[in-house]
């Protein structure tokens, strides 16, 4: 029986590693739960520290991809931002939990703290609470809905996580083509698609 919390213990790793939208690592933990009928909270515990694991390597190579393609202006647009939320450590904080206790994505604000080089240190604790807080709200539904498996198949095309899925492109969007030194330092919204090497 170990055995399958590894399987969910990597699977939150893999949904959490990938440099692109992809579901919430809250989905695999579920479906393991219910497909295994686990333990719950052995199940939040294992997906949440796997989960952390796979936004952390993130962090570590995100700063490689962007060297190889994105261009420097990119790249040091993005480093202005992250050195923005330096500055004030606890606004910082407060913004990844909030955004770690909604049911999206959070690939764009790791991206967007590897690529600025933030130390996981700014990020991984909010990321934690929110990510637990989160989850564990996310896996107990999902365990109420058990019983209408059905109904949960059908919801993976739903219009939520369809919403979901499109404000991660939008974010990364906003992430990889806003000019954010300029915004910041001149209040004027500059759209730059030439980002790449």
């Amino acid at each position: 029986m170990w055995w399958q919390y590894i399987l969910v213990f990597f699977g939150a790793l893999l949904f959490d590693i990938v440099p692109f939208p992809f579901p919430p690592a809250f989905t695999i933990m579920m479906f393991f739960q219910i497909i295994f009928g686990l333990d719950v909270w052995l199940v939040i515990t294992t997906g949440v520290v796997g989960s952390v694991m796979g936004r952390y390597i993130l962090l570590l190579y995100a700063p490689l991809l962007a060297t190889k393609y994105l261009k420097e202006s990119k790249n040091n647009d993005i480093q202005f931002l992250g050195a923005k939320m330096k500055e004030n450590k606890w606004k910082g904080q407060a913004i990844v939990l909030a955004y770690s206790l909604l049911p999206l994505p959070t690939t764009p604000l790791f991206l967007g703290a590897g690529i600025s080089k933030l130390n996981p240190i700014y990020i991984i604790p909010a990321f934690i609470v929110g990510k637990f807080t989160s989850d564990t709200i996310a896996i107990h539904l999902g365990k109420y809905a058990s019983e209408n498996i059905e109904n949960l198949i059908e919801n993976t095309f739903s219009w939520q996580s369809i919403a979901s899925l499109v404000l991660s492109l939008l974010l990364l969007f906003c992430l990889f083509f806003i000019d954010w030194r300029n915004l910041i330092q001149t209040k004027k919204l500059v759209i730059n698609y030439r980002i790449w090497k």
